[in-house]
């Protein structure tokens, strides 16, 4: 369990390292640690021959026998002037099974023999061959036993490895509590500060205060500062707009139950006899329902009880006939003229819910229609349809004035987007719930003194 918190796989990981650091280092020690080992018995070997020479072979066999064994050979061996000569001797345990040369060797020879020697199974005896200290012409063999060699290699070998494990124990001791000091306590508190701040997003006394020294923590708790902040400020904006939200609720249900009486009113108005009272009540009325529109908006969209779709399959261009149909009759007597063009194949087909579609598309082209009669020139509105590889696309296009910025910036922000005079901004912003919920998406492609055009794209499988 130790091992899956930070610190601990930290600590886990700096003695991996340190050991396997270790054992680059180790091969190139034991071949040094050989090499050393063998020059030495070369030295030995020397002063014993020296020995033997400063007395002029005046030495009893016990002397000689003592010097072989202080030098740690069996034999040695001078070269003068390619002559061969045996200084000391001794019985050799067996054969001579291998030739080594000092003089010259390369890092590489060196590692292999030192590997090989350090792991050979059996004693061997191998025959050695190297310069003098003081070289004067002189070459110098001997010959020894491998075994005291191959015991002391693993001596070195096992004080290296003791050592290193020492040494990563201590620096990932060291390094533990630097991280556990300088990075964990810091995450802790983060973390910390995070748990408690989900418990009361609300309060801002729960939120954290940017004070870590290392500048990636730092960075990380200023964001999370901001971001709480935001968050803050977000459920309190939240918080009042719900109870903003409910008061208008409650006040639209009202106004919308005297605004239905004063319409009966002013209908029984229209039929006065009084010909100003006949002018005036038709833009009365117009008023009213106005009024009455908005207060069954504003108490639908506040539900959000908009129901999933029923997907069914449809031929898209008899609905769209339809819709052309109702707002052809809507639009009869309008002092502007609106076209209607349709350009959707009559093989088409959707697997949509029809109402919802009929929806949207309704919403688009009263928008449209508005616009254009709201400029006072002539227009087109143009619903065409394709199937493409993603989906399908259904454009509505119009040759209105196009949308006021106030209405681009805010275009799918409920009461904000309003894009004519007397709208409340809640027709695109449904009707965009309404594609989002058959996995589709509504776009404003363009818009401007040439036009506007918004597409709705609707996967396959919606």
């Amino acid at each position: 369990m130790f091992f899956r918190t930070l610190s601990g796989r930290f600590l886990l990981l700096t003695m991996i390292f340190v050991l396997l650091a270790e054992v680059f280092i180790l091969v190139p020690a034991i071949s040094r640690f050989r090499e050393d080992y063998i020059l030495t018995r070369l030295e030995r070997a020397q002063i014993a021959s020296l020995a033997l020479l400063a007395s002029d072979g005046a030495i009893s066999d016990k002397l000689a026998e003592e010097l072989l064994l202080t030098a740690g050979v069996f034999n040695v061996v001078l070269r003068r002037d390619e002559v061969r000569e045996l200084v000391l001797s001794s019985p050799v345990p067996g054969p001579v099974v291998g030739v080594f040369d000092l003089r010259d060797p390369s890092p590489f020879a060196l590692m292999r023999d030192g590997l090989v020697a350090m792991f050979a199974q059996d004693n061997t005896v191998v025959r050695l061959i190297g310069d003098p200290v003081q070289e004067a012409g002189l070459l110098l063999e001997v010959t020894m036993d491998t075994g005291p060699m191959r015991d002391a290699l693993w001596a070195y070998a096992q004080r290296i490895l003791w050592i290193s494990l020492l040494i990563s124990l201590a620096t990932g001791a060291l390094l533990f509590f630097s991280v556990q000091r300088l990075i964990v306590t810091p995450i802790r508190r983060v973390i910390d500060s995070m748990a408690a701040y989900a418990k009361a997003p609300e309060d801002a006394r729960r939120i954290i205060a940017p004070n870590s020294r290392v500048t990636e923590l730092r960075d990380a708790e200023q964001a999370l500062h901001n971001l709480q902040e935001d968050l803050t400020q977000a459920l309190r904006q939240k918080e009042r707009l719900a109870q903003l939200g409910g008061a208008v609720a409650r006040i639209s249900h009202d106004l919308r139950n005297i605004l239905a009486t004063a319409t009966l009113v002013a209908d029984r108005i229209e039929s006065s006899s009084d010909p100003a009272v006949t002018r005036a009540a038709p833009k009365l009325l117009n008023a009213l329902n106005r009024a009455v529109n908005l207060c069954e908006s504003t108490l639908a969209f506040g539900k959000a009880e908009e129901p999933p779709p029923r997907l069914s399959k449809f031929a898209l261009r008899p609905l769209v006939e339809e819709l052309v149909e109702t707002e052809q009759e809507t639009s009869a007597n309008a002092a502007t003229p609106v076209e209607f063009l349709i350009d959707i194949p009559a093989t088409l087909m959707l697997r949509a819910d029809s109402e919802q579609v009929f929806r949207v598309l309704s919403n688009l082209v009263r928008n449209a229609r508005q616009a254009i009669e709201t400029s006072g020139t002539p227009g087109t509105i143009e619903i065409s349809a394709r199937d493409t590889e993603e989906g399908s696309v259904i454009r509505v296009i119009d040759t209105g004035p196009g949308l006021p910025k106030r209405a681009r910036e805010n275009l799918f922000a409920a009461f904000q987007g309003g894009a004519r005079k007397g709208g409340i901004g809640l027709g695109l912003v449904i009707a965009a719930e309404l594609v989002r919920g058959h996995g589709g998406h509504l776009d404003l492609v363009r818009t401007g003194d040439e036009g506007t055009e918004f597409r709705i794209s609707l996967p396959h499988g919606a």
